[in-house]
């Protein structure tokens, strides 16, 4: 099971999973006092996701074995742990499910099944064309990382609440995605990625340009619907503070320490997450 997980990337589908119930508990608020309908929704959203992500993240590595031998040589693919042939199928089952989980709420929620067919063309157009395209795939990975938030919001009703979670998400995970190809760029060769066209000098600063839109943002919720001398308020700003201060962290000593300042960049996205939900209890 171990090369299974590892293939799918176990961690990144839970949070995608906990993201879109995430998203949803935000439009809902109330805390726990949710009706069961709604909790079927939000369940059968973030299964949906997962499986999207984890098909996503399969497809990746059967398109990267030849990079990996050089970037990630310990991947299952690149050791012969799970067979190219073994992983296509897994890639074409997984989409099929996640497509199939979302159908029961794009029946009560249309607008659902428009962000699920956005995130997966979106997804299978990275993957496929845009992955080599450098900063336009760069773009096209923080976009499906808002749309996780969306598509758990409209779930259960209309996403407007969430927009700004996803924004700062966008953000997030557009500045962790410049930093994962700064630490990549010996191994991508034939990829026009930022730092090999551009400079690390230039990547650095759009990472870092990212994170400081993200942390401005971070405020919105507060502006917006969060009074922030509510218990709420005060938990949110005080998880979104520590969120902002090691997104700071991500950044701050770019170049010096890149798979350092990618892993801390995730952390700070699981805090953030936190934050994120202490706004379903308002």
């Amino acid at each position: 099971m171990l090369p299974a997980l590892r293939l799918v990337r176990a961690g990144n589908v839970l949070v995608s999973f906990v993201g879109t119930v995430v998203g949803g508990l935000v439009v809902l608020g109330g805390g726990a006092s949710i009706a069961v309908d709604d909790w079927v929704y939000l369940l059968l959203a973030g299964a949906s996701t997962a499986a999207v992500t984890a098909a996503g993240n399969v497809l990746n590595d059967v398109l990267d074995v030849d990079g990996d031998r050089t970037n990630h040589p310990d991947r299952p693919l690149v050791t012969g742990a799970i067979s190219v042939g073994g992983a296509r199928a897994a890639t074409i089952g997984l989409f099929a499910a996640g497509v199939a989980l979302g159908i029961p709420i794009a029946l009560v929620h249309p607008l659902d099944a428009v962000v699920l067919a956005l995130a997966v063309g979106s997804l299978l157009g990275y993957e496929l064309r845009l992955k080599n395209a450098g900063f336009a795939g760069n773009l096209l990975v923080a976009l499906l990382t808002g749309l996780v938030f969306l598509y758990g919001g409209g779930a259960v009703g209309v996403p407007t609440v969430v927009a700004p979670f996803a924004a700062m998400a966008f953000l997030a995970t557009l500045s962790r995605e410049v930093i994962k190809d700064m630490e990549d760029v010996a191994g991508d060769v034939g990829r026009t990625t930022l730092p090999r066209t551009r400079g690390i000098p230039v990547a650095s600063g759009v990472a870092r340009a990212a994170v400081v839109a993200a942390v401005a943002l971070s405020v919105l919720p507060v502006l917006w619907f969060v009074r922030p001398e509510s218990v709420v308020g005060l938990l949110y700003l005080g998880l979104v503070a520590a969120a902002d201060a090691v997104f700071v962290v991500s950044v701050v000593h770019l170049p010096e320490r890149l798979h350092f300042e990618q892993s801390t960049s995730k952390l700070a996205m699981t805090i953030a997450l936190l934050a994120f939900l202490a706004v379903a209890f308002r």
